[in-house]
């Protein structure tokens, strides 16, 4: 069967495949929007708390979704990078 298929000629790939698209960049920041969101960054800014496990016992969401809001404050530089199983470091606090 190898021998059939080697036999076919080299494979042609075509790499236009990988490359991002804008609607495909547009469509993950519309994934990232959760109307929880908001709550949850004021949440984390009162307390000076951050965790998955904290947003999902506060707000009763799924580990996912806490992942998602915690990953997003990140990327927007609200709370430091996980550090194990201690809670995030909280950099922007509420005045």
């Amino acid at each position: 069967v190898a021998e059939f298929w080697r036999s076919q000629g080299k494979p042609e790939y075509n790499l236009d495949i990988l490359k991002e698209t804008p609607s495909k960049a547009a469509s993950r920041e519309e994934d990232d929007y959760d109307e929880k969101y908001d709550e949850a960054v004021a949440f984390v800014m009162e307390t000076g708390q951050a965790s998955v496990s904290l947003l999902q016992r506060r707000f009763k969401i799924g580990y996912n979704r806490a992942a998602r809001l915690i990953e997003r404050m990140e990327r927007e530089g609200i709370v430091g990078p996980s550090d194990g199983v201690k809670p995030r470091e909280v950099l922007i606090r509420k005045r």
